[in-house]
């Protein structure tokens, strides 16, 4: 199993990915991967190299269930950070939601209930529960 650190660099890396498909990080993305960064331990100055930087699409192999939703979670709600959806972000969730076990259809659930501001531990628990149903 992966050290946490080791985990967080992970997902920063394929949420940053996600960010640059459009071309642009938008400062609103930006600041939700730092977020996520320092909420998994992470200084800033450790993020922000990784920004400048094109990373692998590796998710680690031993996600858990609640793992597993928090990563496509992350992802919806930075598609969702900057008021722009672009197609290609949508096929990048898609793959990477197939890839985390889910049926597509979690993702366009999640696209419709995921908010892109702090939701409750009730929302998200009521929102895990909803997609569940998906996981192949």
């Amino acid at each position: 199993m992966e050290n946490p650190h080791t985990q967080a660099l992970k997902k920063l890396k394929l949420l940053i990915s996600l960010a640059q498909i459009d071309g642009v990080i938008a400062e609103q993305e930006k600041h939700y991967i730092i977020n996520i960064g320092t909420l998994n331990g992470l200084e800033p100055l450790e993020i922000e190299p990784l920004f400048d930087r094109v990373h692998a699409l590796v998710l680690p192999a031993d996600l858990s269930e609640d793992d597993r939703f928090n990563y496509l979670l992350s992802m919806v709600q930075l598609m969702k950070v900057d008021d722009k959806m672009f197609k290609e972000e949508l096929l990048f969730c898609k793959k990477m939601a197939e890839n985390l076990g889910y049926d597509v259809q979690a993702l366009f659930d999640m696209l419709l209930h995921v908010k892109t501001t702090e939701m409750s531990g009730e929302e998200k628990e009521a929102l895990k529960k909803k997609i569940s149903q998906y996981l192949k």
